[in-house]
C-alpha cells in the first residue's frame, strides 16, 4: 500500500486533452454528453440560466429602498426628567425609572414640556433645545458613549485572573 509521504504530487496539474480519439479516454463527445445545448460549440450560459424558463432571480421582486442596520436611539422626553430622584441622570438611572428598555443602547433626550430642576445629564445625545433647557434650569449636559453590556462570560474571566 502506498504511504501518504511517498506520494508523488506536483504543484501544477496537467490539463485534460479532450476530443483526441476514443483511445484517449475523452474522445468522441469529449465529456459534453450527447446532444443538447451544453454539447454545442459556443456554449456561453450564465449561472442562473434555467433552459429558457424565467429565472428565479427575475421572478423575485427587487428589494427597494434602504434598511439601516443601526439600532435607533431610545427617546426620553425632557419633562420626564423632573420625576427622577437625584441630580445625576444617565442610562442606568433612566432604566431603573422605566423610561428606557435597556441601559446598553443610545439614549436621546428631546424637548417636550419644561424642566424644573437642575440635573447633570450624561447620555449619548440631546436635542439643541433640550440642551438649552437643561442649561437654563441650572444643570449640565455631557455627551457620553453608550455603556457596554458586560456579559457573565467576561466577568468570570476577570475573576479567574
Amino acid at each position: 500500500m502506498t504511504k501518504y509521504h511517498e506520494l508523488n504530487v506536483s504543484a501544477s496539474k496537467t490539463r485534460k486533452r479532450v476530443g483526441r480519439g476514443i483511445a484517449a479516454g475523452q474522445g468522441k463527445t469529449a465529456g459534453r454528453g450527447t446532444k443538447g445545448q451544453g454539447a454545442r460549440t459556443g456554449k456561453k450560459l450564465h449561472a442562473m440560466f434555467q433552459g429558457g424558463q424565467r429565472a428565479l432571480v427575475q421572478a423575485v421582486p427587487k428589494g427597494r429602498g434602504f434598511k439601516s442596520l443601526r439600532t435607533p436611539a431610545q427617546v426620553v422626553y425632557l419633562d420626564n426628567l423632573n420625576a427622577l430622584k437625584g441630580k445625576l441622570v444617565d442610562n442606568a438611572t433612566l432604566f431603573e425609572a422605566g423610561y428606557i428598555n435597556t441601559p446598553f443602547h443610545a439614549v436621546k433626550v428631546i424637548t417636550r414640556g419644561e424642566l424644573t430642576k437642575a440635573i447633570d445629564l450624561r447620555v449619548a445625545g440631546a436635542s439643541k433645545s433640550a440642551q438649552a433647557a437643561i442649561l437654563k434650569a441650572g444643570g449640565t449636559f455631557i455627551k457620553t458613549a453608550v455603556p457596554l453590556n458586560k456579559s457573565t462570560k467576561n466577568t468570570e474571566e476577570t475573576v479567574k485572573k
